[in-house]
């Protein structure tokens, strides 16, 4: 008799491992139903220029610089003087704009996200805004049993302790007698990036690294991330630690993309064996969805059954119009209970 519902919430293993890797795109959808706490939009690198406000910046340059898309026009000015004043204050502005935002109340995708996810599994994000940092900390309230995150590029709400080799929130302490937590640098659109050169973003990178290259993770999801011309050098890095299609042959690959879905196969070929591969447009959708904190669970029982009641047991999607935290915690409940108990058993 195929499995239900139930008992996929009961089912829980310890192995297997899930990465999930963010780009701008998943910022930006993560606040369509509820926007920013005070309004403010989260820019593509199409429309960056105008959200940010940075058209008095750029109205005199010379015809050989400017350009409509934030990622060629950062990258010209770099190339034509990467100390100029003009980046030290595009890069300011960003700062703050970016630092002052707030998730709104309500839940958002980033709150489902975390929640999907457990401490066996990691979220690699390369954007900035403090959207993911500030859903991993409120949900901490409901459970510490949470993904690891790395910030591939930076992000506005880090900071790092060099004295301790520690990452915390930015501006803040460690301790009495420091452990200061310096923001941390942000990586722009340049096609060099050299992500050895900082210590924090290179361990930030060794982490992703480490969890790619890991023969325990066995799902790997794309949100949002179309992997632009300027970061060749961190796709390479991803392909050197994921490996091969051929490599991966067992494993699933997931894409969660606006764009078609041609376009985005395409983009990540050498990452996807055959047919290993799943493809949506709306993160209620893909797997993180379908089967929150159980999404090895689902992939071992769905693509390496050992029974026929494993192949086609039922999946447990979230309820995608929970209105606060404490509903969106309460759906989540007999999950982590379910862990519990598998935690108390295996001891």
């Amino acid at each position: 008799m195929p499995k239900t519902k139930e008992d996929r919430i009961k089912t829980v293993m310890g192995g297997g491992g899930h990465v999930v890797i963010l780009g701008a795109g998943a910022s930006i959808a993560s606040t369509f139903r509820n926007g920013e706490l005070y309004g403010k939009k989260l820019p593509s690198m199409d429309n960056f220029i105008e959200i940010l406000g940075l058209e008095d910046l750029i109205s005199n340059l010379p015809e050989n610089l400017i350009a409509k898309n934030f990622e060629t026009l950062y990258s010209n000015l770099h190339k034509d003087n990467p100390k100029s004043d003009l980046i030290k204050e595009i890069e300011f502005r960003i700062s703050e704009y970016f630092g002052d935002m707030q998730l709104p109340n309500e839940p958002t995708i980033y709150d489902y996200l975390v929640l999907s996810l457990r401490g066996k599994d990691l979220i690699a994000t390369f954007h900035w805004d403090p959207f993911l940092y500030q859903a991993w900390i409120r949900n901490r309230e409901f459970t510490n049993d949470l993904p690891r995150l790395s910030f591939l590029h930076g992000n506005v709400a880090i900071g790092y302790s060099a004295e301790d080799k520690r990452c915390g929130p930015a501006g803040m302490y460690m301790r009495k007698d420091g452990g200061y937590f310096e923001p941390t640098k942000l990586l722009y659109p340049i096609e060099q990036k050299n992500y050895t050169d900082d210590e924090f973003i290179n361990t930030e990178w060794d982490r992703l690294k480490y969890w790619l290259n890991s023969d325990s993770t066995k799902l790997v999801t794309i949100f949002g991330y179309g992997a632009p011309k300027s970061d060749l050098e961190a796709v390479q890095l991803l392909n050197e630690s994921w490996g091969t299609g051929e490599k991966r042959n067992m494993e699933q690959f997931e894409i969660i993309d606006i764009r078609d879905e041609e376009t985005v196969r395409e983009s990540w070929d050498n990452f996807i064996h055959s047919h290993h591969y799943d493809y949506s447009n709306n993160f209620f959708e893909s797997s993180l969805a379908d089967n929150p904190r159980r999404t090895s669970e689902s992939y071992f029982q769905h693509i390496l059954p050992m029974t026929p009641d494993e192949a086609f047991s039922a999946s447990n999607p979230v309820n995608s119009e929970l209105k606060t935290l404490e509903e969106l915690w309460d759906w989540h409940r007999p999950l982590i209970e379910a862990e519990k108990e598998y935690e108390n058993k295996n001891k």
